[in-house]
């Protein structure tokens, strides 16, 4: 009963409290969205070099090594879209 009361005695007291952006913060979050571009952009390039890689190597008769580069290119764009996602839902509730 007393640490109930202790708790809400302190509850009370404490105001609700809103975040607020630090300064110079517009700028560190423009960063971060050319950042985000440059990913896909790249992610996109990896997918498109592995697919003329594919080609060439079927072409040719090679052993086939880019159907992993493929998987690896769309797995790291998985991960990236994603924790974009996972960030804004962590910060922003």
């Amino acid at each position: 009963m007393i640490l109930e009361t202790v708790h809400h005695a302190i509850v009370l007291a404490v105001d609700d409290i809103q975040p607020e952006a630090p300064p110079g913060s517009g700028q560190i979050l423009r960063l971060v969205r050319y950042l985000m571009w440059f990913v896909m952009l790249c992610g996109v390039a990896a997918i498109i070099y592995a697919g003329g890689k594919f080609g060439w190597e079927k072409w040719n008769g090679a052993t086939l090594e880019s159907p992993k580069m493929v998987a690896a290119a769309a797995i790291g764009g998985i991960i990236a879209t994603s924790a974009s996602s996972l960030m804004n839902a962590v910060v922003l509730n």
